[in-house]
């Protein structure tokens, strides 16, 4: 199985922002490959926390040294800089270059709900793309709309849908979450991740019947060749354990084909992130 989407960190090394507040204590301390393995976690890829280049030159290290238990890193380079693409090159030519295999921005975090539509954007997504790298879309159900223009706008390119756009799961709403899920669905050069989906939910109360209509909702109109799996550990120790996240996802997808299971635990991270064996 390959967990297509968690996270390391050392908060005594880097300040992580979106990490402050009481509520986020609990994971508020170094994570790296020791806790990695203690999860049981077979293969992986390991996605950006902070807006940092030097972050994802220590990613790629780290991916160096996990003996192919990481086998991709998703990074993270300034779309909007005039250099982009140099940068990108040049990340791939340092240590661990050859698992970097996508780019995320936190565009979650943006204030213009059009960011990922700017002229600058666009042209940095052109790089990603022209390097062969995915792009990770880390945005929220107001931000649908300009996602869906970009991935229509480059057909060439590879889109990622993280956390199938965080739904309101806790509050149980579908809409307008479900409907902008089908518009993206539409267009074949993206996937979704089921990921996240817990910390979506009451993190104290959740229980694995709140999630199921976002998650069958996902395979529906994506089909199982374009979902993967992927725990957001350890930002799911807010409300479960790696094993209760890996299991309650095993149990929405048990009525699948063997073949659908493949795609969603290995098969689609595979072809989308051009993992090497």
């Amino acid at each position: 199985m390959i967990d297509a989407h968690h996270h390391l960190w050392d908060p005594s090394r880097r300040d992580y922002p979106w990490m402050s507040g009481a509520a986020l204590a609990p994971i508020r301390r170094p994570f790296g490959l020791p806790e990695l393995r203690a999860t049981g976690a077979t293969g992986t890829v390991l996605v950006q926390t902070v807006s940092s280049v030097e972050e994802t030159r220590e990613f790629l290290r780290t991916a160096l040294e996990s003996d192919g238990l990481i086998k991709g890193v998703v990074g993270w380079v300034d779309l909007t800089a005039p250099d982009v693409a140099d940068v990108l090159a040049e990340l791939r030519e340092g240590p661990g270059g050859h698992l970097l295999v996508g780019i995320r921005h936190q565009v979650q975090d943006e204030s213009d709900d059009e960011w990922l539509t700017r002229p600058d954007v666009v042209r940095g997504l052109r790089a990603v793309a022209s390097a062969g790298l995915a792009y990770d879309l880390l945005v929220l159900v107001h931000q649908l709309k300009a996602a869906r223009q970009v991935v229509a706008d480059l057909p060439d390119a590879r889109f990622v849908l993280d956390h199938a756009a965080k739904p309101p799961v806790a509050s149980g709403l579908m809409e307008p979450w479900a409907t902008e899920i089908e518009g993206l669905a539409e267009l074949d050069n993206v996937t979704c991740k089921i990921s996240g989906l817990v910390t979506e939910a009451g993190w104290t109360d959740w229980t694995p019947g709140q999630l199921q209509p976002y998650v069958e909702h996902v395979l529906e109109y994506f089909g199982a060749e374009r979902v993967m799996f992927g725990s957001d550990w350890p930002v799911c120790l807010l409300a479960a354990t790696y094993g209760e996240v890996v299991e309650t996802t095993k149990d929405f997808t048990s009525g699948l084909s063997g073949d659908e299971q493949s795609y969603i635990y290995e098969s689609t991270a595979q072809k989308v992130y051009r993992l090497k064996p």
